[in-house]
């Protein structure tokens, strides 16, 4: 399947939002990237194009494709005329700018043709195929999710999906063989899902939505006219639908079969938290056990509400507006019989002289779903999401996205999530990783007490050592002096005897050799004085520089123990 639903990384926030809604439950990746950032991206073969996680997501970061920019490219460059089919959800969509649109799509060489018309064959053909037996319990396929869902995730269903094309399909096979048209064709429809249905049928050359379309007309600065909204009447190329009109709301289809044949029983079924778990109960169900027709929507409230209409109504106004279409539509088709009024039968009596119903059938493309892992499959992720106890692995908080854990450990086997994306995981790791830092910041504590008391002890002693060295600073300075006038009195007793001639030649030099040694003696313990000091001088100065350093040990432990 081509890419139709898209991602925009840098706006995803990983928030499980886009995976909750999800109907299809292989049809999103979840990673985390090198930053630690969750990011949710699309699994286009197993994604069902319902649209919902783009209505859902809150930050921008889902986003369609639809052929809006091709067909105004075709438009721009003045090729062949463009045949338009126009749902008719464009009532709602557009309430008060259909008809202008329609006008300037005329305006640039467009036909237009009403996909009213194609519901009522879409009609006629389910009829007449319940009519001559060709049908037996059937599910409808006017919805192209509903279709992709059956055909990648319940394929046995494909036996009862009716094989009658959707009305806009009706509408193009009708347009290229019974108006002999041969141009493109555009489709202006509220459906994301249209795209995959027209690349599959290759009926429809482009699928405009309503949504983007208005972008266009508001991004190139067209103006679009208003008109009353209450007015329903519009000049289509060829045949104008009547009751097919109302198929846009929930139990369109159901309401035109029942309108036809009373008898039959019909159960409709709506909303993508409702239709698809209905669908999977429907393929356990016996056979006697299933409806006539089960007409199927993705969309809560019909095709009036889908994933690009861009409408602004609220649910009780588009019932409203499909209900003023009826009426409109009754008063101009209706007949009176004696029981009842119903609707002119002449158009399906049209339908039965001209049309072939076999023109009208499709056939679809069955996937093969993924198995189911077993139990021992799944016990390795459910230990590496840390569920080790039949409580853990029944939580279903659904933080991740998916209705239970099982769903998760699914998904984790099939390598679509990371165990990471487990809130439970995720959170036992942080209370573990809490609780191991608890236990570091409590020896931490401990060994910036015990440093603290150290440099309290190494202030003290260091104070007992400069307070030393203060007294044998003074000391020394002391000695020097008096070495020195020691040194000077014995300088002067030599002097004296070498200059008295009176006294014994021989004591004099005895002597003399003691003053010069003791001279000597002294002069060393001035030099050692000297070095004493300078020693002193060095030493306080290393005080100095460990007390700063002392200090500073000392703040930054204060500091970290705060």
């Amino acid at each position: 399947m081509s890419d139709v639903i898209i991602v925009k990384p840098e706006k995803c926030t990983g928030c499980n939002a886009c995976v909750r809604v999800c109907p299809a439950p292989e049809a999103n990746i979840t990673r985390m990237l090198d930053n630690n950032k969750f990011i949710t991206t699309v699994n286009s073969d197993k994604c069902i194009a319902c649209g919902e996680c783009v209505k859902t997501c809150q930050h921008g970061a889902r986003d369609y494709i639809d052929d809006t920019d091709a067909c105004m490219t075709h438009l721009e460059e003045k090729r062949e005329k463009l045949i338009v089919l126009v749902t008719p959800s464009i009532k709602t969509a557009l309430p008060d700018k259909w008809k202008g649109v329609l006008d300037w799509f005329k305006q640039n060489g467009c036909i237009i043709f009403d996909v009213s018309y194609g519901a009522d064959i879409c009609t006629w053909a389910h009829l007449k195929a319940i009519e001559h037996g060709k049908l037996g319990n059937t599910i409808t396929q006017p919805c192209a999710a509903v279709v992709n869902y059956i055909q990648k995730y319940q394929p046995k269903l494909l036996q009862s999906l009716s094989p009658i094309h959707s009305p806009l399909c009706c509408e193009a096979v009708y347009v290229k063989k019974y108006e002999r048209r041969s141009n493109p064709i555009v489709a202006l429809t509220p459906c994301v899902a249209k795209k995959v249905e027209f690349e599959e049928t290759e009926l429809i050359d482009y699928n405009v939505t309503f949504r983007k379309l208005m972008e266009y007309f508001e991004k190139n600065y067209i103006l679009i006219a208003n008109h009353d909204p209450s007015d329903f009447s519009y000049e289509f190329e060829g045949m104008q639908g009547q009751m097919g009109s109302v198929y846009p709301r929930p139990g369109g289809l159901k309401d035109n079969m029942l309108m036809r044949n009373p008898e039959l029983n019909i159960v409709n079924s709506e909303g993508v938290h409702k239709v698809y778990p209905e669908l999977d109960m429907y393929a356990q169900l016996a056979e006697n056990k299933r409806p006539d027709v089960f007409d199927v929507l993705s969309c809560e409230y019909g095709c009036n509400s889908g994933p690009a209409s861009s409408t602004k109504l609220t649910s009780f106004d588009m019932l409203a507006c499909m209900r003023a279409v009826e009426k409109d539509v009754k008063s101009k088709y209706k007949t009176k019989g004696i029981m009842r009024t119903t609707i002119d039968d002449k158009l399906f009596k049209k339908f039965d002289e001209e049309l072939d119903f076999s023109d009208f059938i499709r056939s679809y493309k069955p996937a093969t779903p993924s198995s189911a892992p077993t139990d021992n499959d799944l016990e390795p992720i459910f230990e590496s999401m840390g569920k080790h106890t039949e409580a853990d692995r029944n939580y279903n908080c659904h933080a991740c996205g998916y209705a239970s854990c099982r769903a998760m450990a699914t998904a984790i086997y099939r390598g679509l999530n990371t165990p990471s994306n487990c809130t439970i995981h995720a959170k036992e790791i942080l209370l573990a990783r809490h609780s191991e830092l608890a236990e570091q910041h409590e020896r931490l504590s401990e060994i910036t007490n015990e440093c603290i008391t150290l440099s309290e002890q190494i202030n003290r002693d260091i104070k007992d050592i400069t307070d030393n060295m203060a007294a044998i600073n003074d000391s020394t300075q002391k000695t020097s002096k008096r070495a020195a006038v020691v040194n000077d009195l014995l300088k002067n007793v030599v002097l004296f005897c070498n200059s008295n001639s009176t006294m014994n030649a021989e004591t004099v030099g005895q002597l003399i050799k003691i003053l010069e040694t003791t001279i000597e003696a002294f002069s060393a313990l001035d030099d050692n004085v000297s070095t004493t000091n300078s020693s002193s001088a060095v030493i306080s100065e290393a005080i100095d520089k460990i007390n700063e350093l002392i200090q500073e040990l000392d703040n930054t432990l204060h500091r970290i123990r705060e």
